[in-house]
């Protein structure tokens, strides 16, 4: 038997097994499966992830259980979230409440573009900001390549305009814990019965109402990943040369530094410093990059 993974949790893999009949939505209809992972995934040091497709023996057909023995190859994985085969992520980060963490957006952007995969960011509760906060945001990420879109789900804020972003595609939706996530996640699967809690306002952060990554599906062919929030992420994937390149504004200078090899920090005659100083380039975004930069560096020391 062959079918999707579209929850996991603790060890047990729901694999949802299509109806062959075809016709409209027929992926929407099918047999779910829990299932365990043989152990020799364990001695190949391999997991299963959420969005694998797979090839299952049945244990109980009654109860709907089985044995994931084979994982089919994969368009692309991700670390955090824990997800296989997504043609895009949706960012969504709150523009207040919390207030956008920019150095842990700009780490989120840098792994997408490591694996090559396409970011559009959402800033989340806009109807709590004013234009200029929000066109700023915009502008910086903007700027550097990315689709941006200020969202609201309270005054129901260019939703119409992001569904139409994930239409046909299968999206990983990310972001910290307290941002609307599973609000937004209610909006456009009404069905996903997510549970919603309101933000402390004591320490301005969600708790995590999001545990494990689940697929949903919004439309015919159109998948959406749930995700759990996360409050840090470290780069450390690759080496530190690399970074520049997962820089999407940089590319505009690649070739035009004084030096060979030029990093774009402490070197003279660099192009993409030059850049910075004209506004061209975002300063928060370069200095985002200055700091995984050294992190990246002090990690290789040790």
């Amino acid at each position: 038997m062959q079918g999707k993974i579209i929850k996991g949790i603790a060890g047990i893999y729901y694999v949802h097994c299509a109806q062959q009949n075809g016709g409209e939505n027929s992926s929407l209809r099918g047999t779910l499966y829990a299932c365990s992972a043989k152990g020799i995934f364990r001695y190949k040091n391999q997991k299963p992830l959420v969005g694998d497709q797979v090839e299952f023996e049945i244990i109980n057909q009654e109860e709907a259980t089985g044995n994931i023995v084979a994982i089919s190859e994969r368009k692309n994985s991700l670390i955090r979230p824990e997800v296989a085969n997504i043609d895009q992520v949706l960012l969504v980060f709150a523009v207040k409440s919390p207030a956008p963490n920019l150095n842990l957006l700009d780490r989120f952007l840098v792994m997408m573009e490591s694996q090559g995969i396409d970011s559009i960011i959402a800033f989340s509760k806009s109807e709590l900001a004013d234009e200029d906060e929000i066109g700023k945001l915009c502008d910086t990420y903007g700027k550097a390549g990315y689709e941006c879109l200020e969202i609201s789900t309270f005054e129901d804020i260019h939703i119409d305009e992001l569904i139409e972003k994930l239409r046909g595609k299968t999206t990983a939706l990310a972001g910290p814990s307290g941002v609307g996530k599973s609000t937004l996640l209610n909006r456009l699967v009404p069905d996903a019965g997510m549970e919603t809690q309101s933000i402390s306002k004591k320490i301005e952060r969600g708790r995590h109402t999001t545990r494990h990554s689940e697929i949903f599906c919004v439309s015919e062919n159109t998948y959406l990943f749930d995700t759990p929030g996360f409050s840090s992420l470290y780069v450390s994937e690759f080496e530190k040369e690399e970074l520049r390149d997962y820089f999407p504004e940089f590319d505009a200078y690649r070739n035009q530094c004084k030096y060979n090899g030029c990093v774009h920090i402490h070197e003279p005659g660099c192009s993409v410093k030059a850049a910075l100083e004209q506004g061209i380039i975002s300063r928060s975004r370069y200095d985002n990059y200055v700091q995984m930069y050294n992190d990246l560096n002090n990690k290789k020391r040790k």
